[in-house]
């Protein structure tokens, strides 16, 4: 084991939005056992930063389901996987084909951005810039993600249809079966290719990985370490594409997996 990957919510990160000491000494324990640490999330890098303070953290995440990889020490930006303006055009005609009740928004590196209908539900997006997806894109932003949701649906379905719709236009994902969300990310980009690229920099094949997820947008990442964890509560589809099942984030079951793996590393090495 030279590199931990691990998801955010759902993952590490409690419903409450904690993580608790045992989970952050595991973590902590990793880098001091010389093994990489790296979070892969789905979220933004605007929301980087209350992590990197309750980890102490400092190293490199990948966010935005891999459109981003971003230097939690330095905040700053490492490497951008956009979609295109085209891409997006292409991808809201072909949702809106199969989801005609859906609306839009963009995560983009200068804010977030939506369609009059899409209603954030975070307040600090209130006052978004709010417009058309063509007038969004009118002064060429860079679009980590496009965001889709129709609230007449829920995300599996949504997921189902537009897995179909967007083959060869764009990845979709979703990070919340409970949702009516799909996330979608630039052809090819997803947390294993960009977990990919990093671990070839360092040098670290996949089976020195191991990684850890709960929801369809950790599927990719699940199948490409060389040992993947779903969590016991996580969605279906990660559990079925992981090689073993860790206990629930509330029980800190990725706690639970790396002290066990620790204490292997350290017979091995001892």
């Amino acid at each position: 084991m030279r590199l931990v990957a691990s998801d955010l919510d759902g993952t590490i990160v409690r419903r409450d939005g904690t993580m608790s000491p045992r989970t952050l000494a595991a973590l902590a324990a990793c880098e001091d056992s010389g093994v990489d640490v790296v979070f892969v999330t789905g979220r933004p890098p605007r929301w980087m930063p209350p992590v990197a303070a309750a980890t102490g953290h400092r190293g490199i995440a990948v966010c935005g389901n891999g459109a981003l990889v971003y230097d939690l020490g330095a905040e700053q930006v490492v490497d951008i996987r956009a979609l295109s303006a085209q891409a997006v055009l292409a991808a809201t005609r072909a949702l809106r084909a199969v989801l005609p009740d859906a609306v839009f928004a963009l995560e983009t590196m200068s804010g977030y951005r939506r369609e009059p209908g899409f209603m954030p539900h975070h307040s600090a997006a209130r006052e978004a810039l709010a417009g058309t997806i063509e007038e969004l894109l009118a002064d060429d932003p860079v679009v980590l993600k496009v965001l889709c949701r129709d609230e007449t649906s829920t995300a599996d379905p949504m997921l189902a249809l537009a897995r179909a719709a967007l083959v060869g236009i764009a990845e979709p994902v979703h990070s919340d079966g409970r949702s009516s969300l799909v996330e979608v990310a630039a052809l090819g980009v997803s947390k294993a290719s960009t977990l990919a690229m990093l671990a070839q920099e360092r040098g670290i094949a996949p089976s020195d990985v191991v990684a850890f997820g709960d929801m369809p947008n950790d599927v990719p990442m699940l199948h490409w370490a060389g040992r993947g964890y779903a969590m016991a509560d996580g969605h279906p589809e990660a559990i079925a594409a992981a090689d073993d099942v860790a206990p629930p984030c509330a029980e800190d079951g990725v706690a639970q997996v790396l002290e066990t793996l620790l204490a292997a590393l350290g017979t091995q090495t001892g």
